[in-house]
């Protein structure tokens, strides 16, 4: 039997006869790898994007262990926005049509609790949420999870972007430890791994094949005559490949801020990150560059120690460092996760400091020749999202939650327009596609967080 047919797994009557009729023949690759183990009850990582047929791959597996004569919350999907997790919900109705009673509920936030309330004291076995909202109805008591069997987090990368990672640890904490836990991710940044070792029992990993080359990082070298023309340089390899971001090592604090304020001048969204900055401006900056609101940070070797930047486009030596060492490790922050990085050195030094690096990295150094000066008639590329800053933050109680609720409610933005949020003691970030932003911040003005008013701005909104 084709063991990538449906019908080579071992499901219900009525599941396999609802499969069939919905044209569901072939298993997706993400289906085929992890269904078999889902199905056997075990707790599975899988990588999977949008599109890729994961909502199938863990609905039957809830609904295959349903118990439909026990009317209590069987199964909980948390999803990162109040879109997914309609189009989640939708999609288990679907699976579920031969299943006659089951009830599946939507509890997200941006609308009220109170028919939500209603709705859940004539029970149901599938609850597919927010985590934010989640976090309520347990608070108040509405919900319930000790019949919990199964627990999926899809989207499980963006839920801790989005800044929902202690929402999930009170979620978790409220459910009983014998359970089956799915967790969907489009990537595995350090975040998802840590989470899943404190919430999973020996995981399975199942990861489709990317279509990216693994861990390639494009090197290429140019030389410059003086300061004037490395400047001229940085700019011309900036707008001839237009990188969503881009991390340009200087030498010096004063060197990183001087051409910091140089692309700036130029019309570049650009920072510098550098260890005369106060902790909060340098947290400023982190949340502008970590949520693509700013396409270039400009630093030393130091002060990007620590960095938390999961996909980094390009990384530029603004000079050549010192030892072989720095070299290979500035580099190694772009082509992560089975992308194609970009990294791209400036010199000017002696022939021999260049053999002597070559040597280290296994390759001869020639210098290549820089685009053509009629591309700095080119626009500048413009960051994709753009970051509100709100006046309040944990020690307010404001949460994620509440922002995503606030933005995505009544003649809201979509959740997908909203990207990472942070939360600090005083302060909250959001980023927000810069096509939206006077909605969004008309929402989160007039609008209230928590019961009140906070005050909300658009950070460094340079003119475009």
């Amino acid at each position: 039997m084709n063991s990538t047919a449906f019908s080579s797994l071992t499901l219900h009557a009525d599941l396999s006869g609802n499969l069939a009729s919905l044209g569901y023949e072939e298993m997706t690759p993400i289906q085929a790898q992890s269904l078999p183990d889902i199905l056997a009850g075990k707790d599975v990582i899988a990588q999977g994007k949008t599109g890729s047929g994961k909502t199938a791959a863990f609905g039957l597996g809830l609904l295959q262990k349903l118990d439909v004569q026990h009317l209590c919350v069987q199964s909980l999907v948390l999803c990162p926005t109040r879109e997914l997790a309609d189009q989640v919900a939708k999609e288990i109705r679907r699976l579920a049509r031969g299943i006659p009673n089951i009830k599946i509920l939507t509890l997200c936030g941006g609308v009220p609790l109170g028919p939500q309330i209603g709705s859940l004291e004539y029970g149901a076995h599938i609850i597919v949420g927010t985590p934010g909202r989640i976090e309520d109805h347990l608070a108040k008591g509405t919900l319930t999870l000790n019949s919990l069997n199964t627990l999926v987090l899809d989207e499980a990368d963006r839920m801790l972007d989005m800044g929902f990672q202690p929402s999930l640890d009170v979620i978790v904490g409220q459910m009983p430890k014998k359970r089956q836990t799915l967790l969907f991710s489009a990537t595995f940044p350090d975040a998802i791994k840590a989470i899943s070792g404190r919430i999973m029992r020996n995981p399975v990993l199942v990861q489709v094949a990317s279509t990216h080359d693994s861990n390639s990082i494009e090197q290429r070298f140019f030389r410059v005559e003086d300061d004037a023309g490395r400047l001229t340089a940085l700019r011309l390899l900036l707008l001839e490949y237009s990188p969503e971001s881009t991390l340009v090592f200087c030498n010096t604090k004063v060197e990183t801020q001087e051409v910091a304020d140089a692309l700036v001048a130029y019309g570049f969204k650009a920072l510098a990150l550098h260890g005369d900055l106060e902790q909060r401006d340098r947290d400023q900056t982190m949340v502008q560059f970590a949520n693509r609101s700013i396409s270039i940070l400009v630093a030393t070797d130091v002060a990007a120690r620590g960095l938390d930047i999961d996909t980094l486009d390009a990384v530029i030596n603004y000079h050549i460092p010192h030892d072989p060492e720095t070299y290979i490790h500035r580099i190694g922050r772009t082509g992560r996760a089975g992308c194609k990085g970009m990294a791209f050195s400036l010199y000017q030094e002696h022939p021999y400091r260049m053999i002597m690096l070559g040597d280290s990295i296994g390759r001869k150094i020639e210098s290549e020749t820089l685009p053509s000066v009629s591309v700095l008639n080119k626009p500048v590329m413009q960051p994709p999202m753009a970051t509100l800053q709100i006046g309040g933050g944990k020690k307010q109680k404001v949460r994620p939650g509440d922002i995503l609720g606030a933005l995505t409610g009544e003649n809201g933005i979509a959740g997908k327009q909203v990207g990472k949020i942070q939360i600090f003691d005083n302060w909250a970030y959001v980023a927000i596609s810069r096509d939206v932003v006077k909605v969004a911040l008309r929402k989160l003005t007039e609008g209230k967080l928590k019961g009140r008013s906070f005050r909300v701005r658009q950070m460094f909104s340079w003119p475009d």
